[in-house]
């Protein structure tokens, strides 16, 4: 099954076009995206044995964050092999390394993203979305625990992220706009291997990344048993999973976002994201504009 957010509004993604989940179930479940987490379990039995009247065409642009307002969202960095050498770090071994980005740079798959002064980066990332109370709880279950899968970028504004020693990763990374996610949610069964999905980004029709998620070093089931075993997770809770190579940091020279430039960023059986840059009066002001004590 496919959900998505449709203009604010949780709605079923079919060939046909959109079901209104409220609509469809006389409002037995709520019209906003994030709530429909809480009770993902009902949501899945109804939504296998109700007969859905027909869907309505609509437009791909208006198709939002499906997990909109997420409590917590987690990032793992350094999950692919080529991705930490050409950061210049070690080879995460025994634990991934984890960061958090803040929940109000989430954004949707279509929004344009106002681009800071500073070295704006990209990371494809397959992101992760908890569909039921997460607690110590083992590999092999960890898929058990998730409601679907979606798109993600972790952008990153480099300056920021290096300001000080050690780096300090969530701020530069929690921007306005710095976490689209989407077009749609996707849940595992749709997936033929969920653990193999091949992933891919490009700047203005240029393919900048091009991986597949079972060449993380840490996979899901894996990342959820070890954030589980510190932090109790939530339903609608967000994981974004890592980056394959062909970041802009690590070319020689380094490449960054400017203004007008287009980000599409696409996982097979998922969908694509198509962010454009835009320079603003207004955007936040990088690492080169602020003290650090």
């Amino acid at each position: 099954m496919q959900i998505g957010n449709l203009a604010g509004r949780l709605v079923i993604i079919t060939p046909e076009g959109a079901v209104d989940v409220a609509g469809a179930s006389g409002n037995r479940f709520d019209s906003d995206p994030q709530r429909i987490y809480d009770r993902w379990s009902d949501f899945l039995s109804w939504a296998e044995h109700a007969s859905l009247p027909e869907a309505s065409p609509f437009e791909r642009e208006a198709l939002q964050a499906p997990a909109p307002r997420p409590a917590q969202v987690f990032a793992i960095g350094l999950n692919y092999r080529e991705h930490a050498d050409e950061s210049g770090f070690e080879v995460p071994a025994a634990y991934p390394p984890v960061f958090t980005k803040f929940p109000s740079c989430i954004t949707g798959p279509y929004r344009e993203i106002r681009l800071p002064e500073g070295d704006v980066d990209w990371e494809v990332e397959l992101v992760v979305v908890i569909g039921k109370p997460a607690w110590r709880i083992s590999t092999e279950e960890g898929w058990d625990y998730v409601a679907g899968v979606t798109v993600g970028q972790d952008i990153s504004e480099r300056l920021l992220q290096f300001a000080m020693t050690p780096p300090q990763f969530s701020l530069g990374k929690s921007l306005p706009g710095f976490g689209p996610i989407g077009p749609v949610l996707v849940t595992p069964d749709e997936l033929d291997d969920p653990d193999d999905l091949e992933l891919s980004c490009s700047i203005n029709e240029v393919v900048v990344q091009q991986g597949r998620t079972s060449q993380m070093i840490f996979s899901v089931g894996e990342l959820i048993a070890t954030l589980s075993s510190s932090v109790r997770l939530q339903p609608g809770d967000l994981v974004f999973t890592g980056t394959p190579s062909g970041v802009g940091i690590g070319r020689t020279p380094p490449l960054y976002l400017r203004d007008g430039d287009e980000l599409v960023s696409t996982i097979s059986g998922i969908g694509t994201l198509r962010n454009r840059f835009v320079r603003s009066a207004e955007a936040p002001a990088s690492a080169a504009d602020r003290k650090v004590s």
